[in-house]
């Protein structure tokens, strides 16, 4: 999944870090980039690690290629020089920790948080249903909605907790066993704040099933940059944790057990 005509991220080099973005433990940060667009940064050196960008741009892209609205993804390039400036000390440590590719979304202002008083087609909600029980995300709920408003439109954003079977590869990995696993592996739906207005799931489910194919899931995960794909036993080169990702991924596409 590497060389002519297989689509990347764009590159950004990262000119200023502007403000942290104090939510959670990963501590994003605000960034303006040498396009001169800005950025919410995620750092490949939070305590999270790697994966969690991976997860990001995989489902992100997964639901910007099911029609809806995420903000667009970037590698930003962290030079060790923009250290330098930064007077807060975990901030500097975290900024030191990842130089080199991190994962940039473009930052929305005035968009602020779902709050459910918003109207939601049932079409709508059964997308953003659908792609979170498909890729297994815990992280849909009233506590932390990871949806914003931004003018009239509905956004997601945030599927670093997507994925969660990456998190257990470090002590080795037998992708046939794994994937067969992810597959059969159920989704509880009943703290995730769309189901009720979902409607028919199982008319969504066969409206994207005509949208994701092997293929498409081959051309999303060919955009997770080297950088973030760490060896493990059984996966030694960034290809080969690609194409475990694709088993996995596929894996799941054909079974249901998921499908709330």
């Amino acid at each position: 999944m590497s060389g002519a005509g297989v689509p990347t991220l764009e590159r950004v080099a990262v000119t200023r870090y502007v403000t942290p973005l104090r939510e959670g433990g990963s501590l994003p940060g605000v960034v303006e980039g040498d396009d001169l667009g800005t950025y919410v940064c995620k750092f490949r050196g939070a305590g999270q690690g790697p994966r969690v960008l991976v997860a990001e741009v995989l489902v992100g892209e997964l639901a910007r290629r099911l029609g809806l609205l995420t903000p667009r993804q970037v590698v930003l390039d962290l030079d060790p020089e923009i250290a330098r400036y930064e007077a807060d000390e975990e901030v500097q440590d975290l900024l030191r920790a990842s130089v080199g590719d991190n994962l940039g979304s473009d930052f929305l202002p005035g968009s602020f948080g779902y709050d459910g008083q918003t109207a939601v087609t049932a079409e709508l909600a059964g997308t953003v249903v659908w792609l979170d029980a498909f890729c297994a995300n815990v992280d849909r709920s009233w506590r932390n909605p990871n949806l914003l408003l931004w003018g009239d439109d509905l956004w997601v954003i945030d599927h670093g907790a997507c994925l969660y079977f990456h998190h257990a590869w470090t002590g080795g990995l037998d992708v046939e066993r794994g994937a067969v696993r992810f597959a059969g592996q159920p989704w509880d739906p009943s703290d995730h704040l769309l189901v009720e207005r979902a409607g028919d799931l199982a008319q969504v489910d066969r409206r994207l099933t005509e949208v994701v194919t092997t293929d498409l899931l081959a051309e999303v995960v060919s955009l997770v940059p080297d950088a973030w794909l760490d060896p493990v036993p059984g996966a030694e080169t960034p290809e080969a944790l690609r194409q475990a990702y694709l088993a996995f991924l596929t894996a799941r596409l054909a079974t249901r057990q998921w499908l709330p």
